[in-house]
């Protein structure tokens, strides 16, 4: 993927989209021993990064497929994201939910005009239903992750991070379905000289640790993560681009996760959901590996149910 059509794609969903905010803090900094700054997707449109990528799939559709409408599988954020940018854009929008979504998404989607239509809770569920509406609609099926517009269009968060803070060593993401950590991979690989990607990942769903090391897409037996956003499985059209040019993927316990994401709560005042803790819980697990580093971290969202947290 060529810097240039990453630029054209950022500048196809600039009118679409937040630059989101930098912030650091120097209370965290000193607790790790770096330098660390936050590239604040949670306080993007609809509150993830997500936005981004669903703005430029749908972007990409010629009118005639626009008019049949698109459909998608989500947990929440791209779910949110793909029913706001096609109501940005005049477009249907399907949205397949595992029925146990959490609420606050499901609000989410309906305040965009997205249509629900609930699934059981595995992978395999929400594919047969997604499918199923492709058939009978016509609709065009955008992939939360594994998806070249969508991995694209993430990328554009790590090059706005890179035009800002360019000395940077090391920028890391959660690690879920692979589209962000994807994106940013080609961003770092195209606007920055030498740094490094790297990803975190909840111990319960490490398919993408696994599959780093093995070489070939690995699967989770269990998802049993408070990371919600999280519990997914890599694609083929991302895990290329992962294998080529990230670093490594750290793993951590659910306790470091929840810590993690008391600590930026605590700390800088902002709200971020438990998937967008992992890449701070993977620094302070690691803290030699990145000491004295200058770390980027994107926070990937911040759609959390305020009802409902683990702390």
């Amino acid at each position: 993927m060529d810097k240039a059509t990453l630029i054209e794609v950022h500048n196809r969903i600039k009118p679409f989209i937040h630059k989101t905010p930098v912030l650091s803090s120097s209370l965290i900094d000193e607790m790790v021993g770096t330098n660390i700054v936050f590239k604040c997707e949670n306080f993007q449109k609809m509150g993830a990064f997500k936005m981004r990528g669903a703005a430029n799939a749908i972007l990409s559709l010629s009118e005639e497929e626009r008019s049949r409408g698109v459909v998608t599988h989500s947990s929440g954020n791209f779910a949110q994201a793909v029913s706001l940018a096609a109501q940005k854009l005049d477009v249907k929008a399907y949205i397949v939910m595992p029925e146990n979504a959490p609420q606050v998404k499901k609000n989410g989607v309906k305040t965009y005009n997205g249509e629900i239509i609930e699934c059981e809770s595995t992978p395999q569920a929400r594919e047969a239903t997604a499918n199923k509406i492709k058939e009978e609609k016509g609709a065009s099926f955008m992939h939360p992750s594994n998806q070249d517009e969508v991995i694209y269009g993430n990328s554009t968060a790590a090059m706005e991070l890179l035009e800002e803070y360019p000395e940077l060593d090391v920028i890391l993401t959660p690690v879920g379905g692979g589209g962000l950590i994807a994106g940013t991979a080609l961003a770092a690989h195209n606007f920055s000289k030498n740094c490094k990607v790297m990803g975190g990942e909840p111990m319960e769903a490490d398919d993408a640790y696994r599959s780093l090391i093995s070489g070939k897409i690995e699967t989770n037996d269990s998802f049993h993560t408070v990371a919600d956003g999280l519990r997914t499985h890599l694609g083929d059209r991302n895990f290329p681009i992962i294998k080529e040019h990230v670093e490594k993927i750290i793993r951590v316990e659910e306790d470091e996760i929840i810590e993690a994401m008391q600590i930026i709560w605590e700390r800088m005042k902002i709200i971020v959901e438990p998937s967008c803790a992992v890449p701070f819980a993977a620094v302070l697990k690691n803290k030699e590996e990145f000491k004295n580093k200058n770390v980027g971290i994107i926070l990937s969202g911040g759609n959390v149910d305020v009802k409902n947290l683990p702390f």
